[in-house]
C-alpha cells in the first residue's frame, strides 16, 4: 500500500503554508525533492500522494525545522484564518463543533483515503471520533498527532477554549484504531442560562418558606428582589449571548464572503465557458467557415476568439497559448494577451523543444507529464530550471505564474499559461483549478477544428473525385466542372451573396453535370452535331443528376444542392429542361450556374466546334438576356471575368489557330441580287457568315471576279443591305467543292459598312446559338 495514492495534495499544501509563515528559512525545494514531490503536484488539488511520499516529506520536514511536534502544529493550522483552507469554510458553515464532528466522516474522504472516520455524540459538548485504517495501510505517529491538532482547531475556531482530548485507543499502542474523545467548555452565555435556571428552581421553595413565616416581608421585599435579580441576570445573559452570536456571525460572514466571492467567480467562469462554447460553435459550424480548408487558419481563428474571452473574464494580467507543432517536436506560440509586441516577438521566436528528453523547461515538463504548475516564487525553481528557461522568464518579467497542459482525448496538445505582473495578486489553488477546467475546453475546440477540417478535406476530395469522374470520360471536357464552379463563385461575389450561399453554389457547380455518367460515350463524345434523338438522351442528364444527388445526405446549407444542380438547364422563358420552369420558379443558384456553364461551354473547344472569342461570347450571352438568362447575372459574370480571367484567356489563345466568330457560317435562305456585266441577276443565298455569303446560281463565274451584292435577311425583309464582293470559290456541278451545297459560288465581302456588318453578325450569332444549345455542354 506504500505505493497507493492515499493523501490529497491539500494536506501537504497546508504544511507548506505553515512553513512559509513560521519557517521562511527552510529550503522547501529540498523537502519536496527528498519526498519526490513537485510544485505542480501540490498545486493540483486533484493530486494524491502515497504513504511513502508523506513519510519522506515529514522526515525531512522535522530535520530542517527541528520541530518534532510540527505534525500537531500543522493540524491546528489547517483551520486557521491564515490557512484560509476549505476546511475552515466548511467548519464555520456548520456553526458549532458538534455539527462539524457529526459530519466529519463525510469531509475526510476528500483529504485522505487511508482510514474511515466515524463520530458519536456523547453530550452537547462532547464527541467520540474513531479512525480505523484500511487494510494494509501503515500510518505514522505524526499523522495521529496531526489529527489531534485538527480536532483542537475545529473547536477553537468557533471561539471556544482549547478542548480536552482523551485518546484511550491508539494504533501506535497496539490498538486496532485510534479513538478520540473531544470535549469543550460550554460558552459563558450557556453557563449563565444554566445558573439562571438553577436559581429559578431554588427560588420557588425559598419564596414559599418566606411567605409562610412572613407574608408581608415576602410580598414587599423578597419577591421584588428576586424578580429584579432575574431581570438583571437575563439582561446580562442577553448581552453576553449577543456578543457570542456577533463573534460567530463575524466568522460566518468571513466564510460567507469567501463563498460569495466563489459564487461570483463560478458565475463568471460559467459565462466564460458559455462564451468559449459559443465561439467554438460558431467557428465549427460549416456555414461560418471560410472556403479555405487550411486547418491552421481555422484554429488561429478559434484561439483568437478564446484568448479575447480569457482576457475579458479572467483576473490575470497576461496569458498565452502554446500548441504543439504537427510533428510534435516543438511548442509554438499561437495566441496571447497582455504582452507587449516585444514580448510577443520573443515568445514567437522561442522554440520550446519537445523532443529533448533532458529538457527542464516548465512548459515542456508540464506538456510531457500532463500536470500543471503553480509557482508564486520563481526563485524556488532556480535549481530545477534550465538557464535558458530562467533567462526567458527574466526577459518576460515573470515572477509567479500558472501553466496548465491543454489535453484532449488523453493527449497533450498545448499549454495555457497566465501570470500577474501589474496587480501582483498572488496565484492560488482556485486559479489553478479554474485553468485546469478551461484548458480541456480549449483542447476540445482545437481537436474539433482538426476533425472538422479533416471532414471538410474529405468532403472536398469526394466532390473533386465525383466531378473528375465525369471529366475523365472525355479529355476534351476535362476541367469543365472546376471552371464552371470558378465562374459561378465569381458571379456570387459580384452579386454580394452570403458565404453560406456561395458554399452551396460551389458544391452544386462541381456536381451539376454528374448525371452525364448515364449518357453513352458515343453521344457524349460525338464529333458532330447531335441528332434530335441523341439530344433527348443528353437532356436526361439533369434529371439523373437530381436522382443521384438525392441519395447523398446533404445537410444544412447543402440541402438544396440536388435541386439547384438539376435545374441549371432551365430557361427564364420556360423552354428549358427538365421541368420547363419559368422566371422565379427557377432557383437563383440554378440561374447562376446556367450562365457559368453556358459561358464555359462556348469559350472552350468541343468535339463539334471551336471555342468562341470572348467578345462574341459576351455578345451571345447578352443576346439571351431575358429569354434564357437573367441580365444581372450575365453582367456579373462579365465583370468577374474582366477582373480576373481576361489575361489568362489571351495567353491561352495566343498560339492557337482559332477561327474568328465572323467566319462561322449558318444556314440562310434569302433573296440575293448581284450586278454582272451591267445586268442585275436574281438569286438565292444558301448560307452566310460575317465574312461572306454563298449564292445559289447556275451562271458561270470566275474566281476573283468582283460583283455588287444586294440582299435581305430572314425576318428582316424590309431591310436591304448592299456591299461589294469578290468571288472566292465556285461550286461546279461536275466538280463540287462542298457536296452539301447546290451549284453556285461563295462571295467574300469586301467593304461591309458598320450597319451591314452588325446586322449580318447578329443574324449569325442568333442562328448559331440553337446549334450550340443542342449540344452537350
Amino acid at each position: 500500500m506504500s505505493n497507493k495514492e492515499l493523501y490529497n495534495s491539500r494536506l501537504i499544501d497546508n504544511f507548506i503554508r505553515l512553513l512559509k509563515k513560521d519557517y521562511p528559512e527552510v529550503n522547501l525545494s529540498d523537502i519536496l525533492n527528498y519526498a519526490d514531490m513537485r510544485h505542480y503536484q501540490i498545486a493540483d488539488q486533484a493530486h494524491w500522494f502515497t504513504q511513502e511520499q508523506i513519510n519522506r516529506f515529514y522526515e525531512r520536514l522535522v530535520q530542517l525545522t527541528g520541530n518534532n511536534n510540527i505534525g500537531r502544529e500543522a493540524g491546528r493550522y489547517t483551520a486557521s484564518p491564515d490557512a484560509l483552507g476549505f476546511m475552515r469554510q466548511y467548519v464555520l458553515g456548520l456553526v458549532g463543533p458538534a455539527n462539524t464532528f457529526k459530519l466529519i466522516g463525510q469531509a475526510t474522504p476528500k483529504l485522505t483515503r487511508s482510514s474511515i472516520y466515524t463520530s458519536e455524540s456523547l453530550a452537547p459538548n462532547k464527541v467520540k471520533i474513531t479512525v480505523t485504517p484500511h487494510k494494509n495501510v501503515e500510518e505514522k505517529v505524526f499523522q495521529c498527532e496531526n489529527r489531534l491538532g485538527f480536532w483542537e482547531a475545529v473547536v477553537t475556531m468557533m471561539g471556544y477554549k482549547t478542548p480536552q482530548i482523551e485518546h484511550p485507543e491508539c494504533l501506535f499502542k497496539g490498538d486496532q484504531c485510534c479513538t478520540y474523545i473531544v470535549s469543550w467548555e460550554k460558552t459563558f452565555s450557556v453557563t449563565l442560562k444554566n445558573t439562571r435556571t438553577y436559581l429559578a428552581i431554588a427560588s420557588i421553595p425559598t419564596i414559599s418558606l418566606v411567605s409562610f413565616f412572613n407574608p408581608e416581608l415576602s410580598l414587599s421585599l423578597f419577591v421584588p428582589i428576586i424578580i429584579f435579580a432575574f431581570c438583571l441576570l437575563s439582561i446580562f445573559i442577553e448581552k453576553t449571548e449577543k456578543k457570542e452570536i456577533l463573534r460567530n456571525v463575524g466568522d460566518i460572514k468571513d466564510s460567507t464572503d469567501q463563498l460569495m466571492d466563489q459564487v461570483n467567480r463560478n458565475y463568471n467562469n460559467a459565462l466564460m465557458a458559455n462564451e468559449i462554447g459559443q465561439a467554438i460553435s460558431n467557428k465549427a459550424n460549416f456555414k461560418h467557415l471560410e472556403q479555405s480548408i487550411d486547418s491552421e487558419s481555422n484554429i488561429d481563428g478559434i484561439l483568437k476568439d478564446v484568448i479575447q474571452i480569457l482576457q475579458k473574464r479572467l483576473d490575470y494580467d497576461r496569458g498565452f497559448i502554446l500548441l504543439a507543432t504537427p510533428d510534435r517536436c516543438k511548442l509554438a506560440f499561437r495566441a496571447g494577451y497582455g504582452y507587449s509586441e516585444k514580448h510577443q516577438d520573443l515568445l514567437r521566436g522561442t522554440a520550446f523543444n519537445l523532443d529533448n528528453p533532458q529538457s527542464k523547461g516548465m512548459f515542456v515538463v508540464s506538456f510531457h507529464n500532463q500536470e500543471p504548475f503553480l509557482i508564486n516564487d520563481l526563485s524556488e525553481l532556480k535549481g530545477s530550471l534550465s538557464p535558458r528557461s530562467l533567462n526567458l522568464a527574466k526577459a518576460l518579467g515573470v515572477q509567479s505564474f500558472i501553466c496548465c497542459p491543454i489535453i484532449c482525448d488523453g493527449e497533450a496538445i498545448g499549454i495555457l499559461a497566465v501570470d500577474n505582473i501589474r496587480s501582483k495578486r498572488p496565484l492560488v489553488h482556485s486559479d489553478l483549478t479554474l485553468l485546469m477546467g478551461i484548458a480541456p475546453v480549449i483542447g476540445i475546440s482545437i481537436r474539433n477544428a482538426d476533425l472538422l477540417n479533416a471532414r471538410r478535406k474529405q468532403f472536398h476530395s469526394i466532390l473533386q473525385a465525383l466531378a473528375k469522374s465525369i471529366d475523365a470520360r472525355d479529355p476534351m471536357t476535362a476541367g469543365h466542372s472546376e471552371k464552371v464552379t470558378d465562374y459561378a463563385l465569381g458571379i456570387c461575389q459580384e452579386l454580394e451573396q452570403p458565404k453560406d450561399f456561395c458554399e452551396m453554389i460551389r458544391v452544386a457547380s462541381l456536381l451539376h453535370d454528374y448525371g452525364k455518367i448515364a449518357v453513352p460515350d458515343a453521344i457524349l463524345k460525338k464529333p458532330g452535331r447531335l441528332s434530335s434523338d441523341e439530344y433527348q438522351i443528353v437532356k436526361t442528364h439533369s434529371q439523373k443528376t437530381r436522382e443521384i444527388l438525392d441519395q447523398i445526405n446533404f445537410e444544412g446549407i447543402y440541402r438544396c444542392v440536388p435541386e439547384v444542380a438539376a435545374a441549371h438547364h432551365e430557361k427564364l422563358n420556360g423552354t428549358g429542361y427538365p421541368n420547363g420552369l419559368k422566371g422565379d420558379q427557377i432557383p437563383l443558384g440554378s440561374k447562376i450556374i446556367a450562365v457559368a456553364d453556358f459561358f464555359e461551354a462556348i469559350t472552350a473547344k468541343r468535339h463539334y466546334r471551336d471555342p468562341m472569342p470572348l467578345k462574341v461570347a459576351f455578345q451571345v450571352l447578352r443576346e439571351e438576356s431575358g429569354k434564357h438568362f437573367e441580365e444581372e447575372i450575365i453582367e456579373a459574370l462579365i465583370r468577374h471575368f474582366e477582373k480576373n480571367h481576361i489575361q489568362d484567356f489571351k495567353d491561352r489563345w495566343k498560339n492557337l489557330e482559332i477561327p474568328e466568330r465572323k467566319s462561322l457560317r449558318v444556314p440562310c435562305k434569302t433573296p440575293v441580287s448581284y450586278i454582272m456585266d451591267g445586268t442585275r441577276v436574281a438569286g438565292t443565298s444558301a448560307d452566310i457568315s460575317a465574312k461572306g455569303i454563298f449564292v445559289e446560281s447556275e451562271r458561270n463565274m470566275n474566281e476573283g471576279e468582283k460583283i455588287q451584292l444586294s440582299f435581305t435577311l430572314p425576318n428582316f425583309e424590309s431591310e436591304m443591305y448592299e456591299t461589294s464582293g469578290r468571288v472566292a470559290w465556285i461550286n461546279h456541278k461536275g466538280m463540287p467543292r462542298k457536296r452539301g451545297l447546290p451549284m453556285g459560288f461563295g462571295v467574300e465581302f469586301l467593304d461591309l459598312n458598320k450597319r451591314t456588318f452588325d446586322a449580318v453578325l447578329s443574324y449569325v450569332i442568333a442562328n448559331h446559338l440553337p446549334a450550340l444549345t443542342n449540344q452537350p455542354c
